[in-house]
Order: structure tokens, then C-alpha cells, then sequence
């Protein structure tokens, strides 16, 4: 039977080769920690959070995006599927986006009761950086009956020879989204409402 044994009591040469080996491992545990990472971005909105599913929830956003933020995104293009599950789009971008040409993304969730989406890319972008996994996934909750939070999460993956292309990753775009993407609630709820308040004059 093995007996236990302390490092003291441990030859020089195998100690010195035990400690080594010790921070082999510390230094896999770092580097792993360092692949995988995720950032969160929350908007706070003064609409229910139904109204804004209707928009995050199936294809609108794809065409809504494009048309409100053109610097950002310049085309959006139904590649498979009807807005659920499987459904694959390929993103254009601006000229001279950095890092970025297109890509294709699949949707892997559909949440319609708990306003959950979840979209991985699944060719180009950030795939052609080392990246093995950019998901983005929107969560739409109520704070009360009439406002609401859109939290956008972004996790990533990337093998060890990229790591410094995390740099690519920012929430800035799904922020700036979420911005447009409420005002333009807002205007359309203002202009459906100005033609019934001046009827009732």
C-alpha cells in the first residue's frame, strides 16, 4: 500500500519536478479561464415587455436594424427557416467594419413565453478569428406593466493562438439596438395614436 508522503520528505529532484508540474497546471487553469468569457449589456425601457418581444422575438429586428442603424449593419438576409428555431441569417456589414465582412447565424432558442432568443453564429465573422463559439443571447423582463429590460449577453469562446482577438467583442452594437430598436416603438405607438386622438376632436 502507498503511505503518504509530505514534500519534505520527497527527493530534491522529484520535488523540484512536483512543483513544476504544479504550475503547469495553474498556468492550463489561466490560460482556459481565459478562452471563455462572456460580457451583458442592460437597456432599461419605459414599454411593456411584450411590445418589445414583438420585435426581438422572430425576423423583425433583421429588418428593422438595417434600416435604423445602415452604419452598423447594411443587410440582413433570410438564408432557412421562419423566424423559430433553426433559422439561419446571414449578416452583411458596413465597408470597413473592422474584423467584420459577414457571417451566418443560427438560432438555437426561442423562448415565446419567457422572451429568451439565442443566436450562434455558425460561418464567417468571428469564426475566421479563432473564435470557436459567439453567441448572442436577448432577454426581455418586466420591471412593472409598462416597462421593461432588454439584457443582451454575449458569450465567446477562442483557442489559445487568438486570445487577444477578444478585443473584438463589445456589447457596443447590442447596446446601441437596443436603443433604436425602443425609439422605434415609441414613434410607431405615437403615430398610431395621433390619428385616433384627432377623430375624437
Amino acid at each position: 500500500m502507498f503511505s503518504e508522503c509530505s514534500d519534505l520528505q520527497l527527493p530534491q529532484k522529484l520535488l523540484s519536478t512536483t512543483n513544476s508540474l504544479r504550475n503547469s497546471v495553474a498556468t492550463y487553469r489561466e490560460l482556459t479561464q481565459a478562452m471563455k468569457g462572456s460580457l451583458y449589456h442592460e437597456f432599461q425601457t419605459d414599454l411593456p415587455a411584450a411590445e418589445v418581444w414583438e420585435v426581438y422575438g422572430g425576423l423583425l429586428i433583421g429588418q428593422l436594424v438595417p434600416q435604423l442603424l445602415p452604419d452598423m449593419l447594411s443587410k440582413v438576409e433570410l438564408v432557412d427557416g421562419d423566424g423559430g428555431v433553426g433559422t439561419v441569417l446571414l449578416l452583411t456589414f458596413p465597408p470597413g467594419t473592422p474584423g467584420l465582412e459577414s457571417y451566418k447565424e443560427k438560432f438555437i432558442k426561442v423562448d415565446n413565453e419567457n422572451y429568451v432568443k439565442e443566436a450562434i453564429v455558425v460561418e464567417g465573422g468571428f469564426l475566421d478569428y479563432g473564435f470557436t463559439k459567439y453567441l448572442v443571447r436577448f432577454e426581455i423582463t418586466d420591471k412593472t406593466d409598462e416597462t421593461s429590460v432588454i439584457r443582451s449577453t454575449i458569450e465567446y469562446e477562442v483557442d489559445e493562438e487568438h486570445i487577444s482577438n477578444t478585443s473584438f467583442v463589445s456589447t457596443t452594437a447590442v447596446a446601441t439596438i437596443a436603443e433604436a430598436i425602443t425609439r422605434y416603438i415609441k414613434e410607431q405607438k405615437s403615430s398610431e395614436q395621433a390619428p385616433k386622438q384627432t377623430s375624437e376632436k
